[in-house]
């Protein structure tokens, strides 16, 4: 691994004394900023998602960039500048700005081996979590309490800091909606989560001519495909675990992705899936599923919730339910594969946060000045919810509900300006669950699915325990991965359509076939490096065997 020679010097007191003791946990703390301007401006660089969104303000210049500018950068003689990100394509927007010498301060993503690539590559700055922890007590209290210190190295050098995410092990905000209407029409007064209902109800929803193609579709899109949970042995084998459960290539090869496939081939076989699936794109499997060519559709919820915005609006009596959680073991399936309410935990972190290896001294103790001021509740709640009265109105108890049309001179970027206030904190949060819940979900629809979502959540906390794993994590760089990620992404993709479309009986030799090429394009290499950095303990482990090493 290529190491970064430039190592962060002592910070200068003068330039960034922190008053007040470190407090016990973020939310609690009072404003601890008593820091004295800098004696020349700093330019401070910070990347912000371009996701090419309609209807939200220029990301690099708007009202919010402005507040920013003048209630901290003002402050201080901080000239704070955002760096457009272009979110389909991260590493391409980093990697030119890297070769044109122009890095932002400030790197940061969600998925550990693109920050991990970030640091091989040279891109990143080493320091010292001591330094960090002078000039951003109030951050680094929350990674201490979050337990997120353990990720912040990269062979044996502290490279990173890490946003916090609550609720990551049951991800209550990530839903599957499906159509109730079509379901009561064909006689069912549930939502079927067992494959034999399932299957039932998706024939019957054809034979009344309700969709031609029920189970829709959609091509895939590289990270995070073909995710498997459903189809793992629990408890995990900690080995396979570390070999194949990463999400960010897919395991073709693997008992559970071969069922999980086996699966997609019946569908499609059966006439569920949409045969032109391979040619729909993410926003047309949405415009299908609001125009009644799909029967469920799964996405993140919020405040303003687009597609189901635009489903009601196209379908003013149609009935949706998200799907339940359940518990149980499903064994009904003709074809043997037994499947478990499994699914993949999110990292215990949110973003991941490193510093540019061309940074000045001064720089870096402004980016670390800019994370502990976002992390003052009173400066993180304005920029999370904006102006009371405006952005958002307060309830009946006080807190506060986001105005969802809100087109005015202080209108926020995509998602609530998420893509801004991510470095501290990955969703907004209030005391409670059911609080939470209430706020992420839309309000003024139709339907309210509040309670639903909140028994969701309490069903899905009851077996995390069991079956909510998050992806293990290496402090080292898996080079094979990046070397190879690419390619395999785009091998997967081929394979994956031909397993799905071909005939049953030629699925099991074609498997094999696949998994074979697969294997020898460097897959192989992969696995083989990530056992390797498992066995020598450069990695995370199971939960339970993770507190019995810390236990030792």
């Amino acid at each position: 691994m290529k190491k970064n020679l430039r190592k962060v010097f002592a910070v200068s007191m003068a330039g960034a004394m922190v008053a007040g003791c470190i407090p016990a946990m973020a939310d609690e703390a009072a404003s601890t900023t008593n820091w004295e301007p800098f004696a020349e401006t700093v330019t401070l660089r910070v990347p912000v998602y371009d996701r090419g969104a309609e209807g939200v303000p220029d990301v690099s210049n708007n009202y919010w960039t402005g507040w920013i500018q003048e209630n901290f950068g003002d402050q201080y003689n901080i000239k704070v500048e955002y760096v457009p990100i272009t979110r389909s394509d991260v590493m391409t927007s980093y990697a030119l700005l890297a070769a044109d010498q122009n890095l932002p301060t400030i790197l940061m993503e969600y998925d550990y081996p693109k920050v991990a690539q970030w640091a091989d590559d040279g891109y990143l700055a080493t320091f010292s979590m001591d330094d960090f922890k002078e000039v951003a007590p109030t951050y680094y209290a929350s990674m201490e309490e979050g337990g997120r210190l353990m990720y912040s190295t990269l062979g044996g050098e502290t490279y990173f800091a890490l946003a916090e995410r609550p609720y990551y092990d049951t991800v209550y905000s990530f839903q599957t909606f499906v159509r109730m209407d079509w379901l009561e029409q064909v006689g069912y007064d549930h939502v079927p989560t067992k494959r034999s209902e399932y299957l039932d109800a998706m024939n019957k929803i054809m034979e009344a001519g309700l969709c031609e193609h029920p189970g829709g579709g959609a091509m895939l899109t590289g990270v995070g495909s073909d995710q498997n949970q459903a189809y793992r042995t629990y408890p995990c084998n900690e080995e396979e675990w570390a070999m194949y459960g990463d999400y960010n290539i897919p395991a073709l090869g693997w008992e559970p992705n071969y069922n999980l496939l086996k699966r997609a081939n019946e569908d499609y076989n059966s006439g569920i899936t949409d045969p032109e699936y391979y040619i729909i794109d993410s926003e047309t499997a949405k415009a299908n599923f609001v125009n009644g060519k799909s029967y469920s559709y799964s996405g993140y919820v919020s405040a303003s919730t687009d597609f189901l915005n635009a489903f009601y609006d196209q379908n003013p009596d149609g009935k949706l339910a998200i799907t339940p959680i359940s518990s149980e073991v499903d064994e009904s399936g003709e074809d043997g594969i037994v499947t478990v309410p499994a699914w993949r935990a999110e990292n215990p972190f949110g973003m991941i946060v490193g510093f540019s290896n061309t940074a000045t001294d001064d720089e870096l103790k402004a980016a670390w000045m800019y994370m502990e001021w976002l992390s003052q509740p009173e400066n993180l709640y304005t920029f999370q919810w904006g102006i009371e009265g405006e952005n958002y109105n307060l309830d009946e108890e006080g807190n506060p509900v986001t105005v969802s049309d809100y087109n005015g001179d202080y209108k926020q970027g995509f998602n609530n300006s998420k893509d801004y206030w991510c470095i501290v904190k990955e969703k907004r949060t209030f005391d409670t669950v059911e609080e939470n819940i209430k706020a992420d979900t839309p309000q003024d629809l139709p339907q309210n699915f509040t309670d639903d979502i909140i028994k969701y959540y309490y069903d899905r906390l009851a077996i995390a325990d069991q079956y909510g794993l998050s992806d293990c994590q290496f402090s080292v760089v898996i080079a094979t991965q990046s070397e190879y990620q690419n390619t395999l992404g785009e091998l997967y993709k081929e394979f994956r359509d031909a397993l799905t479309m071909c005939k049953p009986e030629e699925f099991d030799a074609m498997y094999e076939d696949y998994a074979q090429q697969y294997a020898d394009q460097g897959y192989q290499e992969v696995v083989d490096e990530r056992l390797e950095a498992f066995q020598a303990g450069n990695s995370t482990r199971l939960p339970e065997n993770q507190k019995a090493a810390d236990a030792e």
